[in-house]
C-alpha cells in the first residue's frame, strides 16, 4: 500500500482510551491524527508519530486544521471533571462541532463514539440490552443520549456509525476502585452490581468496528465484561489480594455524581454475536490480576 492509500484516523479527544486506539492504528499502518485540549498529551502524542491539534473540541477554531477524508474517525471524549456544565460541553457540545466538522470538511468512513451505559435508568438487578429504554436516566446519562442522537440523527456526515455504549473503565493507569480498596472506603452499595470494562478490551472493540464488513452498519452496542459482580464480592477479592482489610462502603455516589449508578447487569451479547468480539478480560479477577501482575 503506497503511503497516500493508508487509512487516516481521526480521534476526537485523545485521552486514556484513544491513546490506546492510536497506539494501535500506528501498530496497523494507519495514519493518525488527534484532537486534544491537553498540551502535555499533545506532546507525548507527538512522540509516538501521532499528528495532533490542540483545541476545545466543543469550539469550532479546529474545523480548518482538520480535512478530510477519513477513513475512521473515533470520538472518546471525556467530561475532564467539573460539574453538569463541563459535562455538557464535552458531550453534547463537542458531539455537535463533530457533525459540524464532517459535514464541512469530510468526508469520513466509519464513525465511532464511546459512549455510556449511563444512558440506562434501570436498577433492581435487571438484564439491560440495548433496547432497554434511556427514559429515566441521571442527569449525566440524558446528556450522553442527546450526544448520541446528535451522531445518529445526522444525515449523510459518515458512511455508517457505532455507538459503543462502555461499562465502568478500568486497566493501566486507572484503577480507582483498587486505590479505595487501599484506602479503607469504598463508594456505593456492596449489594449493587459492578459492571466494568477494561480499556484493552474497549480497544479491541473499536477495532471490530472498524474493520466489520461494511454492510454492517449503523449500530449501538454495550461493552461491558462477562461477569457483572456485586461490589462487595469484588472489593472483598482486592482487599485479600493485596493485603488489606476489607473496606467500609459509603453507600454515597462517587465524586461529584449525585446519584448511585444502580443495581443492573449489562449484557454484552449483541456485541459478541454481530462482530465476534470477546474480551480478553471477561471478569474482574482477570482484568486486576493483569494489573496487579506489572
Amino acid at each position: 500500500m503506497s503511503p497516500s492509500a493508508s487509512p487516516k484516523l481521526v480521534i476526537f479527544g485523545c485521552g486514556y482510551v484513544g491513546t490506546a486506539v492510536a497506539l494501535e492504528a500506528l501498530r496497523r499502518g494507519v495514519k493518525v491524527t488527534a484532537l486534544t485540549r491537553n498540551a502535555t498529551n499533545a506532546h507525548v502524542l507527538r512522540e509516538q508519530g501521532v499528528a495532533t491539534v490542540i483545541a476545545d473540541l466543543a469550539s469550532d477554531h479546529w474545523h480548518a486544521e482538520l480535512r478530510g477524508p477519513f477513513t475512521f474517525a473515533l470520538n472518546c471524549v471525556s467530561s475532564g471533571g467539573g460539574g453538569l456544565e463541563n459535562y455538557a460541553r464535552s458531550y453534547r457540545d463537542g458531539m455537535r462541532s463533530i457533525v459540524a466538522w464532517m459535514k464541512g470538511h469530510g468526508p469520513v468512513g466509519t464513525c465511532v463514539y464511546t459512549s455510556s451505559t449511563s444512558v440506562y435508568p434501570q436498577g433492581e438487578g435487571v438484564a439491560v440490552i440495548e433496547t432497554s429504554s434511556t427514559d429515566g436516566a441521571s442527569e449525566r446519562g440524558k446528556i450522553i443520549r442527546e450526544s448520541e442522537k446528535t451522531l445518529v440523527e445526522a444525515e449523510g456526515v459518515c458512511s455508517r456509525w457505532f455507538v459503543l455504549r462502555l461499562a465502568g473503565i478500568y486497566g493501566p493507569g486507572r484503577h480507582h476502585l483498587l486505590e479505595q480498596v487501599r484506602l479503607g472506603t469504598v463508594a456505593g452499595r456492596g449489594e449493587h452490581r459492578l459492571n466494568l470494562i477494561h480499556r484493552d478490551d474497549i480497544v479491541r472493540a473499536i477495532w471490530s468496528c472498524f474493520d466489520s464488513p461494511t454492510e454492517l452498519a449503523n449500530e449501538v452496542f454495550n461493552v461491558a465484561d462477562d461477569a457483572p459482580t456485586p461490589k462487595r464480592d469484588v472489593v472483598n477479592w482486592l482487599a485479600q489480594r493485596v493485603g488489606c482489610p476489607s473496606p467500609r462502603f459509603t453507600g454515597e455516589p462517587v465524586g461529584q455524581r449525585q446519584t448511585l449508578t444502580p443495581d443492573r447487569l449489562i449484557v454484552n451479547r449483541k456485541i459478541r454475536d454481530m462482530l465476534g468480539w470477546r474480551p480478553a478480560f471477561p471478569d474482574y479477577r482477570a482484568g486486576f490480576n493483569a494489573l496487579l501482575s506489572c
